[in-house]
């Protein structure tokens, strides 16, 4: 027992029962890939606590993000070759965001385990898509120091409608990995909108249109947030909520988003 605080024998002890149990579990209840529903073998990409979500075919379907992209709003280039250049929809008419930044497109079987996600009832799966866009801040952001992290917020009647916030689940585990503050009341959806899904351009600008509003804005006044959401489509709730947030005060708005919508340009 030397060198061993008791403490650590009794955290290393729970783990290998904790460990006996999860393999018990999966002999009765063997897991399914979150996407397809194909069991799973021990090559398939693992959860943070262990379990398996992604069979290793759905996995590489998740289509990355690379460069050259426009840095202000994460839309990627055809060619495969070069630096990161503003799009032209940026050079025309710039955000009220700083920057935005997103780890996939969002097509094939992660739009559809997002859709699980989502519209499924599943809240469960963010469990998985939360690490992986966790790990995507921690190489974008290049300081996470005295960042303000909010989720994209739901209005009342939508969250009774759901039963939870997507983007907050995916908000709490960046906020574990980066270990910044957490503020999920300041920013509130303030007018029931329509789903964004399905409407045109213009028509998505103006369904979101002073649908948000800062409580107390000297929560942000001064400080540097860290908007995170599932899905970047056109922009527009990202852009109206950078827009109230400095508005009230908020020094910079940087767009967190697991999935970016769009061919690229």
């Amino acid at each position: 027992m030397r060198g061993y605080p008791v403490n650590c024998l009794s955290c290393s002890k729970n783990c290998v029962k904790m460990n006996l149990l999860r393999n018990l579990i999966n002999i009765i209840y063997p897991p399914r890939c979150l996407v397809c529903g194909e069991f799973l073998l021990e090559d398939s990409i693992r959860d943070k606590n262990g379990g398996n979500s992604f069979c290793p075919a759905c996995f590489t379907g998740f289509s990355r993000i690379t460069s050259p992209r426009c840095p202000m709003c994460a839309r990627p280039f055809v060619t495969e070759s070069g630096e990161d250049h503003l799009c032209e929809a940026c050079l025309r008419k710039r955000p009220n965001f700083d920057a935005a930044g997103a780890p996939y497109l969002y097509d094939g079987p992660l739009m559809t385990a997002i859709h699980s996600f989502k519209y499924g009832s599943r809240s469960y799966i963010g469990d998985s898509l939360g690490p992986l866009l966790a790990q995507f801040a921690c190489g974008w952001l290049r300081e996470s120091g005295n960042l303000l992290t909010m989720p994209v917020p739901l209005h009342p009647k939508r969250l009774r409608e759901r039963g939870f916030n997507q983007s907050l689940l995916l908000a709490m585990h960046v906020v574990r990995r980066l270990n910044t503050e957490l503020d999920f009341l300041s920013l509130r959806r303030i007018r029931y909108t329509a789903p964004q899904t399905g409407l045109g351009k213009d028509e998505r600008r103006k369904n979101v249109r002073k649908a948000f509003q800062v409580i107390n804005p000297e929560d942000v006044k001064g400080k540097t947030v860290l908007l995170v959401d599932d899905v970047f489509t056109t922009g527009n709730t990202l852009n109206e909520c950078a827009r109230v947030l400095k508005k009230a005060g908020c020094e910079k708005v940087f767009c967190l988003i697991l999935a970016r919508a769009g061919n690229r340009v």
